[in-house]
């Protein structure tokens, strides 16, 4: 049976850029890390597991409250940006960061540079906003601001 969600993973092409962002800036912890180069035994592994054979990749695992987010940098092959996909198409659209204070997160970020499409908006239960990462990535984020809509998230133990 499903329990939740565990971790959404991006794909960068720039990994230092994403930690920079991630956890300079939204502060998720950097709890792993690992990689393979082409030919080892961990290569032919992944292989099977992405179907990308033959690969060379560095990846992080970030906490991120009760969840992690997982990023990989892939450099054999070479790791591109595909699309610039608008919220509305197809696809993974956004990850949503859980914040005890979307205000003051809003203005943090927005002071580091961090482009908003707006500022934060009460919606029902909660209020929102949405920004890109430094690879173009939406990353929504939402405060629960009323606790008994059943929306609020516990968080991991320990």
């Amino acid at each position: 049976m499903i329990r939740g969600l565990h971790h959404p993973s991006i794909t960068t092409g720039n990994l230092e850029r994403l930690l920079g962002f991630y956890c300079d800036l939204l502060g998720l912890e950097q709890v792993s890390g690992f990689g393979w180069e082409a030919g080892t035994e961990m290569s032919e592994f992944a292989g099977q597991i992405t179907g990308i054979p033959r690969s060379t990749a560095k990846s992080v695992l970030l906490k991120a409250g009760n969840a992690f987010v997982e990023i990989f940098e892939y450099s054999v092959p070479v790791s591109t940006r595909a699309d610039d996909r608008a919220l509305f198409q197809q696809g993974w659209s956004h990850v949503c960061f859980d914040s005890d204070d979307v205000m003051a997160d809003h203005d943090r970020l927005a002071a580091e540079g961090v482009v908003f499409n707006a500022p934060p908006l009460d919606v029902g239960p909660m209020r929102v906003c949405y920004c890109r990462d430094p690879d173009g990535n939406f990353v929504e984020l939402q405060q629960i601001t009323d606790v008994t809509s059943g929306m609020a998230l516990a968080t991991v133990a320990g």
